[in-house]
């Protein structure tokens, strides 16, 4: 049995994680400072892996074949932008750091979409649609940067260690629960962001049901002994958020985007995850059309 610690077990996308990978047989061990770690988890325990100190011991106490990182001050601007740059890159240093020198063999770390620097205040623009691991990074506020951070510890660790690395960029997360209504993580409801384009489009519509996001870090785990080390992987779903097609909206609420935004023909999403789906046979199966409750 593989022992997979998570950490960031109580959150959004974490408690799907835990979910999945205990129903794939792995014995999770769930670490979060806050309660709500389902009860799939063999071992929980409220860690502060902000401290080195206390990653070590977590990596010692357990000894777990894989970490999979999602812990982190999950919403920009939710924080003074020094809080959450501060934590997140403690955070991703510790756990990369603890894990690699007590002999964890595959660690995969969550990273962000936000690190393109879409809805940056004084413009942006793709270089091109739809958007893929290859496209320029650019990160302009404190949340953005700390998971370009991450993406970047983890790349050091993988080229200096004996533990295989990846890291993820999941999309706009969707829990179970926001398709029967319940806030997002932006405080609206997926029905809003579907009836209010200029709320998803700040994003290029991006997102993902945290299951799907859950089933390919699964995949990437089983994966991980056979890739290049360090590699990159955006997750999102095989559509937009969004009820027509983004070659009509996108120009609408970012202008900049007209030209390179034909190309999206049909539903197709702004973010690619053909590299996921080359490199691991992953594609995800839920879309807002088939998930979403109303009333």
């Amino acid at each position: 049995m593989t022992r997979t610690l998570v950490t960031g077990s109580a959150g959004r996308l974490g408690r799907s994680v835990v979910t999945a990978l205990a129903q794939a047989g792995h014995e999770v061990i769930g670490v979060d400072v806050v309660p709500g770690t389902p009860a799939e988890a063999a071992h929980t325990l409220p860690a502060d892996l902000t401290d080195l100190g206390e990653a070590y011991d977590v990596m010692a106490r357990f000894r777990p074949d894989v970490v999979v990182h999602l812990a982190a001050i999950a919403t920009p601007f939710s924080r003074t932008e020094g809080r959450i740059f501060r934590t997140n890159t403690q955070l991703a240093f510790n756990v990369c750091e603890a894990a690699a020198h007590t002999g964890v063999g595959r660690v995969v770390v969550a990273s962000s979409p936000t690190v393109i620097g879409y809805g940056a205040p004084h413009g942006w623009r793709p270089r091109y649609l739809p958007i893929d691991e290859d496209h320029p990074a650019e990160p302009w506020n404190a949340y953005s940067l700390s998971k370009l951070v991450a993406e970047q510890t983890m790349a050091a660790f993988a080229r200096n260690s004996e533990t295989r690395f990846a890291a993820v960029r999941p999309c706009f997360v969707v829990a179970p629960e926001e398709w029967a209504g319940a806030p997002t993580q932006s405080g609206h409801t997926i029905a809003e962001r579907l009836d209010r384009p200029e709320i998803a489009g700040v994003s290029l519509f991006n997102y993902i049901d945290a299951r799907d996001a859950s089933d390919m870090i699964g995949v990437l785990i089983e994966r991980l002994w056979d890739l290049p080390n360090g590699e990159v992987f955006f997750a999102g779903a095989a559509d937009a958020l969004a009820r027509d097609p983004l070659a009509e909206l996108l120009p609408a609420v970012n202008p900049a985007t007209a030209a390179s935004a034909a190309g999206l023909t049909g539903t197709s999403p702004a973010f690619s995850s053909a590299k996921a789906e080359r490199m691991l046979g992953w594609t995800a199966k839920r879309d807002w059309r088939s998930e979403l409750e109303i009333g």
